[in-house]
């Protein structure tokens, strides 16, 4: 013969789904993170991530860019998420010039606040010292 449990386990109480958030319960928990920030340390980057930055920065070093190209980025660094989506869309054009990987790696890279501030960085200690010139 069965009691009012459906399980012995599991009283009546315990089993009952848990109440249905109000809106404005609802609300909040989805503007909770809307203006959260990345992670504070730089170990949010994989390897690979790193790996590509310090390739951006050989690569401007190497065309002697150094200068301008902190200059720009520096320049640009409150809109680096708007840079991600221009990115993004234009990837089948750059797609004929560069790796699609990477310029896929790239655009998700920018999309974090810190990886303009790392580049520059990697720019920064790979360019050689400027020399004072005296006239």
């Amino acid at each position: 013969m069965r009691t009012g449990h459906s399980s012995p386990s599991c009283p009546d109480s315990a089993c009952s789904p848990p109440p249905s958030p109000s809106p404005s319960q609802r609300l909040l928990a989805g503007l909770r993170h809307a203006f959260a920030l990345d992670p504070a340390g730089p170990d949010s980057y994989s390897p690979e991530d790193r790996a590509l930055i310090e390739r951006l920065a050989d690569a401007i070093v190497r065309r002697g860019m150094s200068a301008p190209a902190i200059l720009f980025l520096e320049s640009v660094l409150p809109l680096n998420y708007v840079a991600s989506q221009a990115l993004t869309f234009l990837q089948p054009f750059l797609s004929v010039c560069f790796n699609p990987a990477d310029c896929e790696r790239v655009a998700r890279l920018l999309e974090r606040r810190r990886t303009l501030e790392l580049l520059v960085n990697a720019i920064e200690n790979r360019s050689p010292a400027t020399e004072t010139r005296t006239r």
